[in-house]
């Protein structure tokens, strides 16, 4: 990202520094921030070459660059092409460190895989690892899809819920993949504090991140796939895939049993549109059934299932959302899930669909204000205020923006729509009867 202000400033020295921002969105790396003290054009050259080292050679993330505004019109003629900037080299494990972890692993009894965003796009040799040895994988709400819903060693589940932490703190290794081992994920109540692992072992490509939040006992500094495609090519003994689907299908059953009714209805109601639409990609707002997923829904494939439910719980994030993976994937379907509460923080982009051509279903889950908030208000015996809010009437929107609209308010009726959507690229507006899911 580039910015421009008002006039040439100075910040930091005169190299410059990198700023680490503060954790954002679950579906968000951090972003680092970038400031530059730039007061001649052939300094940018170097600038967008830290950028971009930055970018390739750690966590994926934005990069910001400032250019002041006074300089935005100088002559760069001359200049090198952008084209040459640096790409920075990931790390790689030490052999001693992975020949650690596969010893660990060939000899562990009870071995479980935590999976986060970060094992994207490993999934290949994290789910041989999983086969090889026998690991239940739980997988964070960016890491949904790692193992497909039928897979005997999926557990699509949170692993706030007490089921799933059983299942870790019966575990006699733990081995954390890409993931932060944070609150949003693995104590999104805030009731108790996550468990710490038995034996933990830990890969991230951040140093920093493989200090927090829990204490890894082998800690491996590494891009995740090279580094369990080494572990993968050691001795880790015979296969025994059958050895973790009791332990894996167990603990899936238990934590799905322990939600409520209407979660168990809401996760069934995503379960139709992942069925109905293996190739879809679900862009999430605030809103009570993806709460739910989040919980317990089980992706058809990585990346397919990211949202704003988490963390800070942004409203209105969807929509755009969606319709940035539609333009990023045009090949595949996408379905925006929002509230009838959170669209309207994002109204005015209902004409971006139309204008760029997305093959887009609106999904407004209408429980006629803040249900999730109201839910949570009640649970802890607070009158319910300002969550009970009439919303428009989402038919005459869609006509406005010439969408065609429906009203969902069964599994057949969704499965009819989405079927529907599915035949050609259009843009849909889907109008779920809460209730009627309740």
């Amino acid at each position: 990202m580039i910015s421009s202000e008002n006039r040439t400033t100075e910040i930091g020295t005169g190299r410059g520094f990198l700023h680490e921002m503060p954790e954002q969105l679950g579906v968000a790396a951090r972003m680092t921030a970038m400031s530059q003290r730039l007061t001649r054009p052939e300094q940018l050259p170097e600038v967008i070459a830290q950028a971009f080292a930055c970018m390739t050679g750690g966590r994926p993330r934005p990069t910001y660059i400032e250019i002041p505004r006074d300089l935005m019109t100088v002559d760069a003629a001359g200049l090198p092409a952008a084209g040459g900037a640096t790409r920075a080299t990931r790390p790689s494990a030490p052999a001693a460190a992975i020949e650690a972890a596969a010893q660990k692993l060939r000899k562990a009894s009870a071995p479980l895989i935590l999976a986060g965003g970060g094992a994207l796009d490993a999934a290949v040799p994290l789910r041989q690892l999983a086969e090889r040895i026998g690991a239940p994988m739980v997988m964070t709400v960016n890491a949904r899809g790692l193992l497909p819903p039928d897979h005997p060693l999926c557990v699509p589940m949170s692993p706030s819920l007490e089921p799933v932490r059983e299942l870790i703190a019966a575990a006699d290794v733990t081995f954390a993949v890409g993931t932060e081992l944070g609150p949003t994920d693995y104590d999104m109540y805030g009731l108790s504090e996550f468990p710490q692992p038995r034996y933990l072992i830990r890969i991230d490509i951040d140093a920093e991140q493989l200090t927090r939040n829990a204490h890894a006992h082998l800690a491996l500094r590494a891009d995740a796939a090279p580094a369990l495609e080494a572990i993968l090519a050691l001795d880790l003994g015979p296969a025994r895939l059958q050895a973790g689907a009791a332990r894996a299908l167990e603990a899936r059953a238990r934590a799905l049993a322990e939600l409520t009714p209407a979660m168990r209805r809401q996760i069934e109601f995503l379960d139709t549109i992942r069925d109905t639409l293996p190739q879809a990609i679900l862009p999430g707002d605030s809103t009570q059934p993806v709460y739910a997923g989040n919980l317990g829904f089980a992706a058809a494939t990585p990346g397919s299932w990211f949202n704003s439910a988490t963390g800070y719980g942004t409203l209105g994030y969807a929509l755009p959302a969606a319709t940035g993976a539609s333009l990023g994937a045009p090949e595949r379907p996408v379905v925006c899930l929002v509230g009838d509460g959170g669209i309207q923080f994002t109204l005015g982009e209902l004409a971006v669909p139309r204008e760029v051509g997305a093959w887009l279903a609106i999904v407004i889950w209408n429980n006629r204000g803040y249900g999730e908030i109201k839910t949570s208000m009640l649970a802890v015996g607070i009158d319910p205020v300002g969550v009970d809010v009439r919303p428009p009437d989402f038919s005459h929107l869609a006509r406005a923006y010439g969408y065609a609209h429906q009203l969902i308010d069964s599994i057949d009726s969704l499965r009819r729509a989405l079927q529907e959507f599915s035949a050609r690229r259009q843009v849909m507006v889907l109008e779920v009867r809460g209730e009627a899911f309740e």
